[in-house]
């Protein structure tokens, strides 16, 4: 019987992605005498996958990310202008308006009547925090969960503090790798709702066959696959 539905912040209830990939395009350009876009893409993918375990997720762990990646493709020459433009940039996404995904606010609005709903997002503390108070869903849930790292370990403990456990609650978000996957080995339902751009550190195989994994083409289709999952009525 289900009682908690989890729900994923980024690319699941506003946008994210798209955000981090203008400001990759922005910082490609500015380094472009000094390296072509693939290999500048590379070159910072294995920056921020080395540092996730200093800096965590999140806008901060990636600009820092950005002006050592500067730093390294131009023989620690990098004009201090260069510098300067990448903490701005940085700070600019600090600084982005939110902008909800399709159905999310009925949604959420709509669950939150006959469930405990709970926000379960990793990434900085302070931007989390700024982007639900912006996004004006706040009230809507029981808890908000701001975590380093999502896994079984994890959501076991979310879903025991904020409902009946997780084999009564469902995970719903856009990343198969940390919405998902731990979610389902958690023994929660997983709901994957893919956003059209996903970073490449989120990528996974989807879990096919599992019993409890479902996948919707947008958060609108989330409260008639709730309602399939109801225990039906005798007699």
């Amino acid at each position: 019987m289900l009682t908690t539905i989890g729900f994923d912040a980024d690319d699941t209830l506003w946008q994210n992605e798209s955000f981090f990939r203008l400001t990759q395009g922005r910082f490609a350009q500015l380094l472009a005498d000094h390296a072509d876009p693939a290999h500048l893409a590379e070159r910072l993918e294995a920056a921020e996958r080395r540092n996730l375990g200093h800096y965590g997720f999140g806008v901060k762990g990636f600009t820092l990310s950005m002006i050592e990646t500067a730093i390294e493709v131009t023989d620690a020459r990098v004009p201090a202008r260069i510098i300067a433009d990448l903490v701005a940039a940085g700070r600019e996404m600090l600084e982005h308006p939110i902008q909800l995904l399709p159905h999310v606010r009925a949604t959420v609005t709509a669950l939150a009547a006959d469930y405990r709903v709970v926000l379960i997002t990793k990434g900085d503390l302070l931007d989390q925090e700024r982007k639900l108070a912006q996004s004006g869903l706040g009230d809507l849930f029981d808890g908000v969960e701001i975590v380093s790292h999502k896994t079984a370990a994890s959501y076991g403990a979310i879903f025991a503090r904020h409902g009946t456990g997780a084999d009564q609650a469902m995970m719903v978000g856009n990343s198969l790798k940390s919405d998902v996957i731990p979610a389902l080995e958690a023994g929660a339902w997983g709901v994957h709702v893919p956003h059209g751009l996903t970073w490449a550190l989120e990528a996974a195989d989807p879990p096919d066959g599992h019993g409890r994994f479902h996948v919707l083409t947008d958060l609108g289709g989330l409260p008639a696959l709730v309602d399939s999952l109801k225990p039906a009525r005798n007699g």
